[in-house]
C-alpha cells in the first residue's frame, strides 16, 4: 500500500501558496507513488475557494473549519494536528514563518523526529529516511539520516522542488472540522499592519535586477540602475542593503521583505541565503553574478556567472545599449 503523507497548506485571501505543489513533488521524492493529504485550516468561504482548488492535485483534501482558525496561529493548529494526524505521519510543513513556529512542537507532541530546511530526499532504506539540509548559508550541504518508523515531521524550504501542477490526483475534500472540538490560545491575533510599497511595486515587475552585498558601496547601486533601465528592468536587493540603509525595505526581496515572482531574476553580488530565496516563487529564470564560485545561488542559478560585477556589469549594460 503507498505510502500516505501529509502536507500543511499555507494559504491567504483565498490564494493558494506555491510551496502547495512542491510539496506533492516531495512528497514523491520521499516515496514514489505517495498518496499526498492536503491539511487545510481556516474559515469560510475562502476556505471552501481553496479546498476546491488544490482537490485535484492531492488524493483528499482534509479541511477544517474554524472561526479561531481565520487567522493561521501554530498555538491553535498544533492540538488540532495532534489529534487528527496518525501516530505515524509523515507532514510537511514550509520553513517558514509559521512552519518554524509550529513544526517543532507538534514533532515533541507526537513524539516523531523533527528535521528542518530540507532541500531534498535521497531515499527510504527500511523505516531509514535520508534528507538534505543546508548550513552555514547555505556553504555546506549536510545528508541526514531518521527513523520514520513513529513519523516524521519535516520543514521543506520553499523553491527546493519544482511544483507539480498536472492535477491528476483527483482528491476529495473531506471536511474534519467537527474533530477539531473547541479552540482556544493564550495568544490571539490583532491586526495585519502592511509595509510601505515605496514608489514601486517589485511583487508586480517582470524583471528584476537585484543587489545585494557584493555591490560593495552605495554609490555601485548606480550600476544596477543603468543595467535595469537597458533591459527595462526594476531594481530590488537583499535584506544587507537595506540594514546598509542604501535602499528602502519596499525593494527587498526575501522571507523578512517581499515575495515576487519575476519571469527574470537578476542576482548581483547576491551569495543566496535561504531567506532570500525563500522570496522567490514561480520558478524565474535566475541570473547569478558573483565573484565567488562557490556561493549557494549558483546551485539554483539558470546562469551562472563568476566574475567580480563591478567590472562584469557596465561591460554587459554597454554591450546591451549597443546591441
Amino acid at each position: 500500500m503507498a505510502r500516505q503523507i501529509f502536507a500543511f497548506i499555507r494559504h491567504k485571501d483565498g490564494v493558494v501558496d506555491d510551496s502547495a505543489y512542491e510539496f506533492i513533488t516531495a512528497a514523491n521524492k520521499i516515496s514514489s507513488g505517495a498518496l499526498s493529504v492536503a491539511v487545510v485550516t481556516g474559515c469560510g468561504a475562502q476556505l471552501d475557494s481553496v479546498c476546491n482548488e488544490i482537490k485535484s492535485s492531492f488524493s483528499s483534501v482534509w479541511k477544517i473549519d474554524n472561526e479561531a482558525l481565520s487567522y493561521p496561529n501554530a498555538e491553535i493548529i498544533r492540538p488540532v494536528l495532534t489529534k487528527m494526524l496518525p501516530g505515524d505521519a509523515i507532514v510537511l510543513f514550509g520553513h517558514d514563518t509559521l512552519g518554524m513556529d509550529l513544526a517543532p512542537g507538534l514533532s515533541i507532541k507526537m513524539d516523531s523526529p523533527f528535521i528542518s530546511d530540507v532541500i531534498d530526499f535521497e531515499n527510504i532504506e527500511g523505516s531509514e529516511l535520508r534528507l538534505i539540509r543546508q548550513e552555514f548559508s547555505g556553504q555546506v550541504c549536510t545528508h541526514v539520516s531518521c527513523d520514520i518508523s513513529s513519523g516524521a515531521i519535516i520543514n521543506v524550504r520553499p523553491g527546493s522542488f519544482l511544483p507539480d501542477e498536472s492535477k491528476s490526483a483527483g482528491g476529495e475534500v473531506i471536511d474534519k472540522s467537527a474533530e477539531a472540538g473547541n479552540l482556544s490560545s493564550k495568544r490571539r491575533f490583532l491586526e495585519i499592519i502592511e509595509a510601505e510599497m515605496g514608489d514601486i511595486d517589485i511583487t508586480k515587475s517582470e524583471i528584476l535586477v537585484s543587489v545585494g552585498r557584493g555591490i560593495e558601496d552605495e554609490d555601485n547601486i548606480e550600476i544596477a540602475k543603468e543595467l535595469a533601465e537597458a533591459i527595462g528592468a526594476d531594481v530590488s536587493c537583499s535584506r544587507p542593503i537595506v540594514d546598509a540603509k542604501w535602499m528602502e525595505k519596499g525593494r527587498q526581496v526575501g522571507t523578512s521583505g517581499k515575495t515576487v515572482s519575476p519571469k527574470v531574476y537578476i542576482a548581483l553580488g547576491i551569495s543566496g541565503s535561504f531567506q532570500h530565496l525563500g522570496g522567490l516563487k514561480g520558478n524565474p529564470f535566475i541570473v547569478a553574478i558573483n565573484k565567488n564560485p562557490r556561493a549557494p545561488i549558483f546551485q539554483v542559478a539558470d546562469v551562472g556567472v563568476v566574475d567580480d560585477l563591478l567590472d562584469f556589469v557596465p561591460e554587459l549594460t554597454e554591450t546591451i545599449r549597443k546591441s
